[in-house]
C-alpha cells in the first residue's frame, strides 16, 4: 500500500476512534448525570419538611436547602482548582464522594434527630452538585467548537432521568425506616452516588495542558467583557430564580394542605421539565443564538410565577413548576453557551468556575430570602419578589443586543 495511503487510513482510523471517545465520554456524562441529579432531587424534596421537623424554630426550615446552596457556592471554585490541576476526572470523583457523604449523614441526622448534622449533610449535597453541574462544561471539551452547545445540552438532558429517579426515590423509601421518615431515602441516596462514581471513573478527559495552568488574561480583565457580564446575570437569574421558588414551592404546598405524594410529584414534573428541552435546547441555540433562547427562557419564567399567583391549587403549584423548570433550562443552558463564548481554550477551567461562583452564590442569597419571605409573608409575597430580577435580566440582554460586542475569545 503507497506511503500516502497508508497515512490516510491511519488518520481515517484515529478521527473514528476520537470520534468514538468523545461519543463514550458524552454518553457518560449524561448518564452521571441522571444519577447525580437524584442528589438535589431529594434534597429539594425533602430539605424544607425535614428542616421543618428538626429545626429549633419553624423559621429556619429551609435553611438546610440554603446550606445546600452555600455548600455549591463554597466549593465550585476549590473543584475548578482541581480540574485546573489534575483534570476534570479527578475533580469529578472528589465530587461524588461529598454525594455519598451527603446520604449517609443525612440519614444519621435523622435518625437522632439532629437539625444541625442535617445542615451539614446538606453543605456536602451542594458540593456535589457543584462538581455535577461542571459535567455541562466538560461535554463541551469533548468536541469541536461548533458542536459543543449540542454537547453541553446533551449532557444536561441526562437530567431528565433524575427527574423520574429522585422523586420516586423518596416516594417508595420515605417510609422504610419507621419511625425514621427519610432515613431510608438518604441511604438510597448514597448508593446512587456510588453507582455516578462508578460511570465516571470510564470519563476519558485531555489532561491539563501547560497553558491552561499559567497562561491566558487575567480574570479581571476576562470579567470586564459585556459577553460575559450578560451571561453572569443572564444564568444567575435564571438559577437563582428556579432555586428561589422550588425552595419554597413543597413546604408552600404542604401550608396549603396539599399532600407529600403531591408534593413529590409536582417536582418530579419540574425537574423533567428542567432537563427535557435540552434534547433540542443545543440546537435551538445554535440556529437562534443564545441570546434569544435565553429571552425564551425568562419569559417562561415570568409566566410560571403569574400562574403561581392565580390560585393555590394543586394545578396551580404543579404548572408553575413545569413552567419553571423549562424557563430554567432555556436561561440557564443559553446563558452557559455564552460564557463559552467570552474565554479562550486555555482559559477555561477559571472562567467557568467563575461563572459558576457568582451564580451559585446568588443562588445562596435568594434561597436564604426564599425561606424567610415564604414564612413571614406567604407563598405570594415570594412569587411577586421574582419579577424584580427577572426585569434586571431583560434589560442586560436587551443592551447587548442593542450594542454587540466582538468576541474576544480568540
Amino acid at each position: 500500500m503507497p506511503h500516502d495511503a497508508t497515512t490516510a487510513l491511519g488518520q481515517s482510523a484515529q478521527g473514528l476512534s476520537d470520534r468514538r471517545e468523545q461519543r463514550g465520554n458524552i454518553a457518560r456524562l449524561a448518564i452521571a448525570q441522571a444519577l447525580a441529579g437524584a442528589n438535589s432531587t431529594v434534597i429539594y424534596a425533602t430539605g424544607a419538611i425535614i428542616g421543618a421537623m428538626l429545626a429549633p424554630d419553624k423559621a429556619l426550615a429551609t435553611l438546610p436547602i440554603s446550606i445546600f446552596v452555600v455548600g455549591m457556592a463554597a466549593c465550585i471554585l476549590p473543584s475548578g482548582a482541581i480540574a485546573r490541576r489534575h483534570g476534570r476526572r479527578a475533580a469529578f470523583l472528589a465530587g461524588t464522594s461529598g454525594g455519598v457523604l451527603t446520604g449517609l449523614l443525612a440519614a444519621i441526622a435523622v435518625v437522632m434527630g439532629s437539625f444541625w448534622i442535617f445542615c451539614l449533610a446538606t453543605f456536602f449535597g451542594g458540593a456535589y452538585a457543584a462538581v455535577v453541574l461542571s459535567f455541562r462544561f466538560a461535554a463541551a471539551d469533548c468536541v469541536e467548537p461548533q458542536w459543543r452547545p449540542r454537547a453541553l445540552s446533551i449532557v444536561m438532558a441526562g437530567g431528565v432521568a433524575a427527574g423520574v429517579v429522585g422523586p420516586q426515590l423518596v416516594t417508595y423509601t420515605m417510609n422504610l425506616w419507621p419511625p425514621h421518615m427519610f432515613a431510608a431515602t438518604f441511604l438510597a441516596q448514597a448508593a446512587v452516588a456510588v453507582l455516578s462514581a462508578v460511570v465516571i471513573a470510564g470519563v476519558r478527559l485531555p489532561p491539563p495542558t501547560p497553558e491552561e495552568l499559567t497562561g491566558g488574561r487575567s480574570l479581571f480583565v476576562i470579567a470586564r467583557q459585556r459577553e460575559f457580564i450578560v451571561a453572569v446575570i443572564c444564568g444567575a437569574v435564571s438559577y437563582m430564580l428556579m432555586n428561589f421558588l422550588m425552595t419554597a414551592a413543597p413546604l408552600a404546598m404542604r401550608m396549603c394542605g396539599h399532600s407529600q405524594e403531591a408534593s413529590n410529584l409536582g417536582l418530579q414534573w419540574h425537574v423533567i421539565a428542567m432537563y427535557a428541552p435540552s434534547f433540542f435546547t443545543g440546537r435551538l441555540i445554535t440556529r437562534f443564538g443564545a441570546g434569544r433562547v435565553v429571552a425564551v427562557g425568562l419569559a417562561l419564567t415570568g409566566i410560571s410565577a403569574a400562574i403561581g399567583l392565580a390560585g393555590v391549587d394543586i394545578a396551580h403549584f404543579w404548572l408553575t413548576l413545569i413552567l419553571l423548570g423549562l424557563g430554567w433550562n432555556f436561561g440557564f443552558v443559553g446563558a452557559s453557551a455564552m460564557v463559552l463564548e467570552s474565554h479562550r481554550p486555555e482559559e477555561k477551567t477559571r472562567v467557568q468556575a467563575l461563572n459558576d461562583f457568582i451564580v451559585f452564590g446568588t443562588m445562596a442569597v435568594g434561597s436564604f430570602a426564599s425561606g424567610s419571605l415564604l414564612t413571614a409573608h406567604g407563598w405570594q409575597v415570594v412569587l411577586w419578589v421574582s419579577f424584580a430580577h427577572l426585569v434586571l435580566a431583560v434589560a442586560a440582554l436587551g443592551l447587548a443586543a442593542r450594542q454587540p460586542a466582538k468576541s474576544q475569545t480568540t
